[in-house]
């Protein structure tokens, strides 16, 4: 979200500049299955994606963009690897990016017939490389690190400069997170363009998102990034959801009910976990800027929620609930749930 990147429109949304972070996903279904495509896209919109990419490998899956293009409500990017003449089909079809590296798309002929493609339909490109599309002569200068990875994406980019492209998005992603930071700060340093942040090959759930919260919150807070996408080998909606959390997490988005709660310890004599829990699923699709505190015990917890909006702590036979640290109310712990949730709604709904 550095002001000082370019802005770049994709399908209207305009990343870069010192917009909003927008976060990204990838179908996993046969971008051909327009049906399936549709259906998986509907419900990357529903949890928040702002733009959506899918696989272009065959003419079927370009000849599908236009259908699946016409029956979604966010940017669509074609994904294409080794074929100019897929890359212009899809253009053609109507996608409102394409994610190319014209190194790999053919010669001097092909790269300017996409490039002309590109500039007729106005819309944008992204390139870059990763640890396993690095051309061998920065491998071989630099090694396998950020300065082969970064002098590999800018040779793509220049390639298309030449051709009089402009709205340019860049990628340097690596599996490892220390190489990732590495290459995004460096990149930062040497470019203007929108940068889409992600670790590549992050794994199955739990560990790409530490991943990728380890290496893309390094980056957001240091003003890097423009668009983001959490890589995990699973449901995608899952990735939307955690980059979502990773730009709350990080400060980016306070429009959300923050629901923060201790770790309990042996003070705790109520069942506080399974409350802070509930509640956190309740509110999960809510927009609204609340801080909701579930705290295991009333010797710290109106203290350390002092800040909070509204707050519960227990002992063992009732719950107090707080406001700005000072207890508003005593209840029976039998009672404690429903009548916190109806403070929360209260708030909500206020």
């Amino acid at each position: 979200m550095s002001a000082n990147t370019k802005r770049v429109s994709v399908g209207g949304v305009v990343v870069g500049g010192g917009e909003s972070v927008k976060i990204q996903s990838m179908c996993t279904t046969k971008t051909a299955d327009v049906q399936s495509t549709v259906g998986q896209i509907l419900s990357l919109e529903e949890a928040g994606c702002d733009i959506i990419r899918v696989s272009v490998l065959d003419e079927a899956d370009a000849a599908a963009i236009r259908a699946i293009r016409d029956a979604i409500h966010i940017p669509l990017v074609a994904d294409i690897h080794f074929s100019y003449k897929l890359a212009i089909a899809a253009i053609e079809n109507g996608c409102d990016k394409v994610r190319i590296n014209p190194g790999n798309i053919g010669g001097e002929a092909q790269i300017k017939a996409v490039a002309d493609c590109i500039k007729a339909h106005r819309i944008a490109v992204r390139v870059g490389a990763n640890t396993g599309s690095v051309e061998k002569r920065y491998l071989e200068k630099y090694g396998k690190n950020e300065h082969s990875l970064v002098e590999s994406a800018l040779h793509n980019v220049r390639i298309l400069e030449r051709e009089g492209v402009e709205d340019i998005v860049i990628s340097v992603k690596a599996s490892s997170v220390p190489l990732t930071v590495a290459a995004y700060t460096l990149l930062s340093q040497k470019c203007s363009y929108p940068l889409h942040i992600g670790v590549t090959e992050a794994g199955t759930e739990r560990m790409a998102i530490v991943k990728s919260s380890a290496a893309l919150g390094a980056l957001l807070l240091n003003g890097i990034g423009d668009t983001m996408r959490v890589s995990i080998t699973d449901d995608p909606v899952k990735e939307v959801y955690a980059a979502r959390d990773i730009l709350r997490a990080v400060g980016l988005d306070n429009n959300f009910v923050n629901v923060i709660s201790c770790p309990t310890c042996g003070r705790c004599m109520w069942n506080s976990m399974e409350l802070a829990q509930k509640i956190t699923q309740r509110t999960r699709g809510i927009k609204k800027p609340l801080k909701v505190a579930v705290m295991g015990c009333v010797v710290n917890g109106p203290g350390e929620a002092k800040d909070c909006d509204i707050g519960i702590a227990g002992a063992k036979d009732y719950c107090v609930i707080f406001r700005g640290g000072e207890i508003i109310r005593k209840v029976p712990s039998a009672e404690a749930e429903q009548i916190f949730t109806a403070e929360i709604e209260r708030l909500v709904n206020d």
